[in-house]
């Protein structure tokens, strides 16, 4: 079983920059695919970013692809989201999630945080 915590939401003017976090528990998170995803109001939830489980290969979607850098600290248990040059379009729940896949998947997810609030102010 992995928990997922995510942190470091919050609000920021456009253009800006945020970093969150994913505090994961569990032996295998190691071993785990990491992704994150978004949910703006009244959208559907959509993929951000992905990392395999070594963090040597990773995938983004179109929108924040230049902008956004995922990362993962195994040692922390943690993965990363840097978010740069942000965009009110942007704003939105932001989930953490894992994946028992080792390799990147933009759907196959298995444990799902509660997800932290991101808001881009104009």
């Amino acid at each position: 079983q992995v928990q997922l915590v995510e942190s470091g939401g919050g609000l920021v003017q456009a253009g800006g920059s945020l970093r969150l976090s994913c505090a994961a528990s569990g032996r295998t998170f190691r071993t785990y695919a990491m992704g994150w995803f978004r949910q703006a109001p009244g959208k559907e939830r959509e993929f951000v970013a992905a990392i395999n489980w070594s963090g040597s290969s990773t995938d983004y979607a179109d929108s924040v692809k230049g902008r956004f850098t995922i990362s993962r600290a195994s040692a922390k248990n943690t993965v990363y989201l840097q978010m740069n040059s942000l965009k009110p379009e942007d704003t939105a729940v932001y989930y953490c999630a894992a994946s028992r896949l080792t390799v990147l998947t933009r759907s196959e997810y298995d444990y799902w945080g509660q997800g932290t609030q991101v808001t881009v102010s104009s």
